[in-house]
């Protein structure tokens, strides 16, 4: 299989979002790097610099509205190889519990409105806040980094007290980790990547609101997700109309239905003191991926 075919698999397989992600940026990122190669050994640099404008999201307003999409492009964007493989890093060890115990569509939701937020909040300090504006000229920002800060501190505020075994460093909490990385941006933000450090802290903030709002029973990932779904809906072949005809049963034991969910999405409370058996015989860990997010959901106040 070549690796064509690879990346073409990748992006038709269900419950594959993680994955997904890292390849957009990756595939990007190589585009990136071999067309701005090829430009600069033709004399051609300014042309990939024109390229990387329609790129990047620029933090003057005017040409911010003649380029809308930026506000998207710009957090799957990466020039330098540091930059990435952190980036890529950080994504792939949290996404992964996002996506154990959210499931695929809040991390791809988390994603999204991370990066959305970092780059509000980066135009509106460039442009509102007397220290940026000074240093507004020709400011533009690429990079996944909004994104991923949103999803390591959902995590950490969903899991505080998970560990992770760092090299060099032995197991840390991850809360550490997340208070680190935005103690880190908050220093950073009078340095020489300042505008890129204010984006973090918009994007962290997302993480932990999301989370909040979600132990609430509040998930704002929906609006991204009905437009995600539309455009993914546009591109996908309608199905042959089919007729068929089934019928119906039900069945109860002991006078209850054997169905596992409420109306709303909950697990019923019989699925639930299922679930809560099978931790006090084989402990948490024995739980399967659905398990866990059908415990999280009942834990959500209404």
């Amino acid at each position: 299989m070549s690796i064509f075919e690879d990346i073409k698999h990748s992006f038709k397989q269900q419950n594959n979002t993680l994955k997904q992600l890292i390849l957009i940026n990756v595939i990007v990122f190589v585009v990136l790097i071999i067309t701005r190669t090829i430009l600069v050994l033709t004399g051609g640099g300014g042309v990939y610099n024109t390229l990387m404008e329609f790129i990047a999201l620029n933090s003057d307003p005017l040409v911010f509205i003649t380029r809308p999409w930026t506000l998207i492009s710009y957090f799957f964007t990466h020039e330098g190889f540091l930059h990435i493989i952190f980036n890529l890093l950080n994504l792939y060890w949290f996404g992964q519990l996002i996506r154990e115990y959210l499931g695929e569509r809040k991390l791809l939701s988390l994603y999204i409105l991370g990066g959305i937020a970092g780059g509000v909040l980066y135009m509106l300090s460039y442009n509102f806040i007397p220290y940026f504006a000074d240093r507004a000229a020709a400011s533009f920002m690429i990079g996944a980094s909004a994104s991923v800060l949103a999803i390591v501190v959902a995590a950490a505020t969903l899991l505080p007290n998970y560990t992770f075994n760092l090299i060099l460093i032995g197991p840390i909490r991850i809360k550490y980790i997340a208070a680190f990385l935005v103690l880190l941006s908050i220093s950073g933000a009078v340095g020489d990547n300042a505008g890129g450090n204010i984006a973090h802290l918009g994007g962290a903030f997302i993480g932990w609101l999301f989370v909040k709002q979600l132990q609430r029973g509040n998930d704002m990932g929906r609006p991204v997700l009905a437009v995600t779904d539309f455009f993914a809906n546009l591109f996908k072949s309608r199905p042959k109309l089919k007729v068929t005809h089934r019928t119906t049963s039900s069945t109860f034991s002991n006078g209850r239905s054997s169905a596992t969910t409420q109306p709303g999405g909950k697990p019923s409370q019989h699925e639930i003191d299922r679930i809560l058996d099978k931790i006090s015989s084989s402990g948490y860990e024995s739980l399967s991926k659905e398990e866990k997010q059908k415990l999280f959901q009942a834990s959500q106040k209404e």
